[in-house]
């Protein structure tokens, strides 16, 4: 009898318990990079410590960097907990490393009005000689197939997204098999999931969700912040910033906030370059121009070395980033490109250039600005005696021997407020005639 009631009451129980499962939801919004990488799979453990129903990840990209891509499949195709890609919301896209992407997951769904494909590998530098392009178009295909066996999806619309970029709306995946279903919204999402079975990497794994507790997992601050940085744009920008600033404190000592801004623009932007495929060819360019730029203002080439300078600059900047793969949706933008040179140009030549000039101008104050003034002796100096100069009268000393009253003299140094003078060339005129 004891045994009975425990019976009935699980069962009672089980539709509540059920009901109550957790799902985890989190937007992949931009371009796929290591910090993405990192974010999915920070929230699949969230959801394996959660014991959560499944882990949704609302996907909207066009692209991104291969390795990051090839690390998030990895993450999905091991996970204990099924995960489901929705390529949401309306006008969303899934295209080129983001097929891979929604192709691993254990459920693929998209929402109306989005799209899914274009995934053949396109050179972002130059073009390709027929070998290479064959070469990494087959490296391509095979990844995508073997992640379409995995999922038992369709192998042929797969390797027809690579090799001939085709792109499929939300309805036209869905009939050649490439994803599971379209759900209006998140929740419609849920709803027709609800008792789906999934193999995971522990088993087989039945769905509840109809009834399921959303909770949002987002990136923290940090995270956000590395993924704005990790554009390559804004890679190059905090470069060229870090650099403009570091030349202003060591040519103004004492500013403090450009030196402050410059190393943490600097610093951000190696972290970023750490996670893009740097053509260090390119870099080594842009320091070069930095360097021709700062003998530009320092030797007279009559532009000459501006000119190489800014040539350096903007070819070094179209070769920056290199991608490891023709699949790599990563490149800097030609406005960009041709606005920062511009502005680097007149930073140098107009800013730096007038900084130094100053620099290298006749001191106006202190003991330095009355080297080389000239006055008039108010008495006779022999050698000692009284001299105005600007207005003020000053003890004086002759070095040129006796000077008389009224003569003009120049002065020659200072010690201790004391100035020690000379007759100038017109009063030594004038006492000869």
């Amino acid at each position: 009898m004891k045994q009975f009631f425990i019976y009935v009451i699980a069962v009672c129980l089980l539709p509540s318990l059920a009901a109550a499962q957790k799902v985890i939801s989190m937007k992949l919004d931009g371009t796929i990079n290591p910090v993405t990488a990192d974010f999915i799979h920070d929230g699949i453990e969230k959801a394996e410590k959660q014991n959560a129903a499944c882990l949704i990840i609302q996907l909207n990209t066009p692209g991104g960097l291969l390795q990051s891509t090839r690390d998030i499949v990895s993450y999905i195709l091991a996970s204990d907990v099924p995960v489901v890609v929705y390529v949401s919301p309306g006008g969303a896209q899934a295209g080129s490393a983001g097929v891979f992407v929604t192709l691993a997951a254990h459920i693929a769904a998209m929402a109306p009005g989005t799209n899914i494909g274009a995934a053949h590998p396109v050179s972002l530098q130059s073009s390709m000689d027929s070998i290479m392009t064959t070469k990494v178009t087959n490296d391509a295909a095979a990844f995508i197939r073997s992640i379409a066996e995995k999922r038992q999806r369709s192998v042929t619309w797969a390797e027809n997204a690579v090799r001939r970029s085709y792109s499929y709306t939300e309805t036209e995946a869905l009939q050649d098999s490439a994803i599971n279903l379209v759900a209006k919204n998140e929740r419609d999402l849920l709803d027709k999931i609800d008792g789906w079975q999934v193999e995971v990497e522990s088993g087989i794994k039945t769905l509840h969700t109809k009834n399921a507790v959303i909770e949002t997992y987002s990136m923290g601050v940090g995270d956000k912040i590395l993924n704005l940085v990790s554009d390559p744009n804004i890679a190059y920008i905090l470069f060229l910033l870090g650099v403009f600033g570091i030349l202003f404190e060591l040519y103004n000592p004492g500013a403090i906030l450009p030196g402050i801004v410059g190393v943490i623009s600097l610093v951000l932007a190696f972290y970023s370059m750490r996670t893009l495929p740097i053509n260090f060819a390119g870099l080594a360019l842009i320091i070069f121009a930095i360097i021709l730029f700062l003998l530009e203002i320092k030797i007279a080439s009559h532009g000459l070395l501006a000119i190489g300078g800014t040539l350096s600059l903007l070819i070094g900047s179209l070769m920056l980033i290199r991608a490891s793969s023709s699949l790599e949706l990563v490149h800097l933008s030609r406005v960009v490109i041709v606005s920062a040179t511009a502005v680097t140009a007149l930073f140098f030549l107009f800013v730096i250039g007038a900084g130094l000039k100053a620099q290298r101008g006749k001191v106006t104050t202190g003991i330095e600005a009355l080297i080389g003034e000239t006055g008039e002796a108010l008495d006779i100096l022999d050698p000692a005696g009284v001299v105005k100069v600007h207005g003020e009268i000053w003890n004086a000393e002759s070095v040129s021997g006796r000077i008389a009253q009224g003569e003009k003299i120049r002065i020659k140094n200072m010690v201790d407020l004391k100035l020690f003078v000379e007759k100038t060339e017109s009063s030594d005129d004038r006492t000869k005639t």
